[in-house]
């Protein structure tokens, strides 16, 4: 029953610390790898579906959010939306590599919906992205980087 409270908050932490709220699911796992009850990779595995799963909502809120785009309080008129989606489109994608850093990796992630970026480019760079950073952080605290 424990293992699984231990998993649920490493997956929830994920999830929330993946939206614009501030949360280090980071200190979670750290945690839970030294005590060395966990499988590593089962660690990994609950950590990168909850992070992924927290920038899908991202998307998912930035694909939503473009249907106001003519809206008044909207701040960008359509012109400018569909020039900014082009250049995106060149461009930006590989933006969502840098998906795991804190602070501008979320705000990407919404982004990416803005701009319309297809789920499954989206949800294979995201995945690169936050599952790398985890297992770097893992090898990193089992001492083999």
């Amino acid at each position: 029953m424990i293992e699984l409270a231990s998993y649920s908050g490493l997956f929830l932490s994920a999830l929330i610390a993946a939206s614009l709220l501030p949360l280090q699911s980071e200190a979670v796992l750290v945690s839970l790898l030294l005590t060395d009850h966990y499988s590593w990779a089962l660690l990994w595995l609950v950590a990168t579906v909850g992070n992924v799963l927290g920038s899908i909502i991202n998307w998912w809120l930035g694909v939503y959010v473009v249907h106001f785009h003519d809206k008044s309080w909207f701040p960008v008129n359509e012109a400018r939306l569909l020039k900014a989606q082009v250049f995106y489109h060149r461009y930006g994608r590989w933006s969502l590599l840098l998906s795991w850093m804190p602070v501008v990796g979320d705000p990407l992630t919404l982004v990416a919906g803005v701009m319309r970026e297809s789920f499954w480019v989206f949800l294979a760079l995201v995945s690169l992205a936050k599952g790398g950073r985890y297992l770097v952080l893992i090898l990193s605290v089992q001492g083999v980087m």
